[in-house]
């Protein structure tokens, strides 16, 4: 019942819009901050996440596999990252503000986090865990009131054109 109502009513809709700007706010201001500073250098980050894993009670590495793929993958390619994480915090910020595009930029925010995560840094990670799995189950009401109401529709609108004209080409044959 709760999930129906969160996914459908004006009141939740609202209240999910606020939800989601303080988070837009949030990421958006955090990827600005790495792409106008100039700066930003991931290196550290990352061998340090490397050298210090995520230990369990036994002492073994909780993530390993996450920490291999920092080790071989994304130490190595620093220059991707080194773009891909400002900028990925600035457009989830942005289609999260926007309400743009919503459920995906909480997905891809939600993605950002574990990953900050499972490097060993906690901040505020869990919190905006929290918020973005409250977006994403919102669905479609989560950009009710922003750039989603007007984008989905013309995009299903779209589709349904192409799906008529494959449609039509494939009785002609």
């Amino acid at each position: 019942m709760i999930n129906k109502w969160w996914r459908n009513s004006n009141i939740a809709a609202g209240l999910i819009t606020i939800i989601r700007l303080y988070l837009g706010v949030s990421f958006l201001t955090a990827g600005w901050g790495k792409i106008s500073g100039g700066q930003f250098d991931a290196s550290g980050f990352l061998a340090n996440a490397i050298k210090n894993p995520v230990l369990g009670p036994d002492g073994n590495a909780v993530f390993a596999p996450f920490t291999a793929f920092l080790k071989s993958f994304a130490l190595p390619n620093v220059e991707l990252f080194n773009v891909m994480v400002p900028w990925g915090e600035f457009f989830v910020g942005l289609g999260l503000i926007l309400g743009c595009f919503t459920t995906v930029a909480a997905i891809c925010g939600m993605l950002m986090n574990f990953s900050f995560m499972m490097a060993g840094t906690v901040s505020h990670s869990p919190q905006d865990i929290f918020i973005e799995f409250l977006i994403i189950t919102a669905g479609i009401n989560a950009g009710k009131y922003g750039l989603d109401r007007f984008v989905l529709p013309y995009l299903r609108k779209l589709m349904k054109k192409e799906n008529g004209k494959e449609i039509q080409k494939g009785s002609a044959a």
